[in-house]
């Protein structure tokens, strides 16, 4: 393909306003995800002539031979849609952005559209362990924890998926709380291929310290259904916001101390319920607040003989277990604490069991 004389290299014309001809489209950027070493990978852009007049592309151009194009129609009419392809060949690891710049009716300056993504080996596909079952998709994992935010924080957490249909898919995470936001990449997964969606915490919107727990929903594409089968579960520990003490606060400030950092329940066998108890002593010179006591997982049951302990004193934290609820459960059962300890604002123990 011959190059116009005049015209900017794409990576110039790349700051440039998207809109430079009368073309429209809901998705100039297209993140095609994982992608597997020497595998193309084809990003498909929706166009729209948005002019009053036929539009006539006269040239699309790429900012590397690395990216073929494919562009079935080079004359549109007016307020028509049209597919364009590009192709990106893959055979280079790690982070790309590629640009293609469609010029139409004699413009000077391209509508610019973009496709992004990360290539990795065939070793770093195989590693990944697809072990939970989704409708027709399988992810690595099916719990999300975001642990020790602190206020201001914006974590992601990503979870990895696969196409186990005949079919494309294109995935949607569904029933996201405020504070959660996610996207999916890339927006259409073949069969057999795989994508990433990534979860995006803004701790601004948790409403109290301590954990806070949600379910989202993963289907195969939108408009399906929130069922059980394509259920996630979301964790959040949002720290206490860490005050700065004297040394003489310090001194006098509460300090606790347990028993046992774990507990380990025992073994069910014909039992439905085990039973265990943990010590929480005072060491420290002023009152220990155990100011919130959660439970990551169903399954525990939980009594605190007292929430405020003095300097000196213990509280007994009695710990059942119920069997059927805690087998069923996705992550690991714990017991959160939240207290005024400065050194010790968050404490966790670990529950096991046979």
């Amino acid at each position: 393909m011959k190059k116009r004389k005049g015209l900017l290299p794409l990576c110039l014309l790349a700051s440039m306003a998207v809109s430079a001809q009368d073309i429209a489209t809901e998705m100039s950027t297209i993140d095609l995800g994982r992608v597997l070493f020497r595998q193309p990978a084809t990003a498909t852009f929706e166009l729209r002539n948005s002019g009053k007049t036929d539009l006539n592309i006269d040239q699309v151009r790429t900012n590397c031979g690395c990216t073929v194009v494919d562009l079935p129609s080079r004359s549109v009419p007016e307020g028509q849609a049209f597919i364009l392809n590009a192709t990106y060949d893959a055979k280079q690891l790690g982070h790309f952005e590629k640009l293609v710049g469609i010029y139409a009716n004699g413009a000077k300056e391209p509508f610019i559209l973009r496709l992004k993504g990360i290539v990795v080996s065939p070793d770093d596909h195989a590693t990944v362990d697809y072990a939970h079952q989704l409708g027709v998709l399988s992810v690595d994992k099916d719990n999300i924890e975001f642990d020790d935010v602190n206020r201001g924080d914006r974590p992601v957490q990503q979870i990895r998926i696969l196409n186990n249909s005949d079919k494309s898919v294109e995935p949607v995470v569904m029933h996201l709380p405020s504070y959660l936001t996610a996207t999916v990449a890339p927006r259409k997964i073949a069969p057999g291929r795989t994508g990433t969606a990534t979860i995006m915490l803004d701790s601004h919107g948790l409403h109290s310290y301590g954990l806070t727990q949600t379910s989202i929903y993963l289907g195969a594409n939108p408009g399906d259904k929130v069922a059980e089968n394509n259920e996630l579960t979301v964790s959040t520990v949002l720290l206490p916001e860490r005050q700065m003490l004297s040394a003489d606060q310090r001194i006098h400030a509460p300090l606790l101390k347990l028993s046992a950092d774990s507990v380990d329940l025992g073994k069910f066998s014909k039992k439905t319920k085990l039973r265990a108890e943990v010590q929480i002593s005072n060491i420290g010179k002023s009152t220990l607040d155990v100011q919130s006591l959660q439970m990551f997982t169903a399954g525990l049951k939980l009594s605190l003989s007292s929430q405020r302990i003095a300097p000196g004193q213990s509280a007994k934290l009695r710990i059942t277990g119920h069997r059927d609820a805690l087998r069923r459960a996705k992550s690991q059962p714990r017991i959160l604490m939240i207290t005024n300890d400065p050194d010790h604002p968050k404490v966790v123990i670990n529950i096991a069991f046979e």
